[in-house]
């Protein structure tokens, strides 16, 4: 026997504190008696509703979150800095969708799906990626058309990118640029912009195929809805084709 809230949780549904949520709110059955106290205990044996859905022993979960600078995408570190999952308030053992470095920001999907996130991070994929990036310097006609068609890291060129400038500051010598790529290389947008001359000083990712952070504050994240879990699927797989 188990506490309601707990098999909510295990499930990878939701977090503890949310289950509880739901709980008292009503909108959690067993078998088939609502149960809107906590401390209800069940079996195995026992089918658990929420809104009338099935509760499956090994939901799915799918996050995004807005990462803060100064975080690690790993599970465990060794230094004892902050890692990403340690963000996300539920039970169930997830893990990143991909990295972004320790002093980058923005948009990240967190899981527990193995199949998603291989999909995701598969170099066919082709799945839109959009950062905002402040560098030194301007970037000339050519340093932009050599962005756009690729530049060779590690001696292969990188895919085709969409770059846009969007203002550059005379008095601090700075550019913000928007670059949209659809690769995923160790530190691939700072290098590609170190391969034309131009330094990134500050970099967040905006956006992830069609989820973007725009209402998440840093460090807020939301569950992705069924319905986009569909759609990034579908995205991915395209791609491949």
């Amino acid at each position: 026997m188990e506490r309601l809230q707990k098999r909510i949780a295990s499930s990878g549904y939701t977090s503890r504190r949310k289950a509880e949520e739901l709980i008292l709110a009503g909108r959690v059955r067993v078998n088939d008696e609502i149960i809107n106290t906590l401390g209800y205990k069940v079996s195995d044996k026992d089918k658990v509703y929420i809104d009338d859905e099935l509760l499956g022993k090994d939901n799915k979960v799918y996050y995004l979150l807005n990462k803060p600078r100064g975080v690690v995408c790993t599970t465990d570190d060794d230094k004892n800095r902050t890692i990403i999952t340690s963000l996300i308030d539920t039970d169930v053992r997830i893990f990143p969708v991909g990295r972004l470095d320790y002093d980058t920001t923005g948009a990240i999907i967190l899981t527990n799906d193995g199949e998603f996130a291989n999909l995701l991070t598969s170099p066919s994929s082709n799945v839109l990626k959009t950062y905002v990036a402040k560098i030194k310097g301007a970037l000339t006609p050519d340093k932009l058309f050599r962005l756009r068609d690729g530049v060779v890291i590690d001696g292969i060129k990188t895919k085709k990118a969409k770059v846009k400038v969007k203002r550059y500051d005379k008095n601090t010598d700075t550019s913000i640029v928007y670059i949209t790529i659809t690769e995923g290389k160790y530190h691939q947008v700072k290098r590609m912009f170190l391969e034309v001359g131009n330094e990134v000083l500050k970099l967040k990712r905006e956006s992830i195929g069609f989820l973007n952070i725009n209402n998440l504050a840093s460090k807020e994240y939301r569950m992705l809805t069924p319905k986009e879990v569909r759609q990034m699927y579908s995205l991915a797989k395209n791609g491949k084709k």
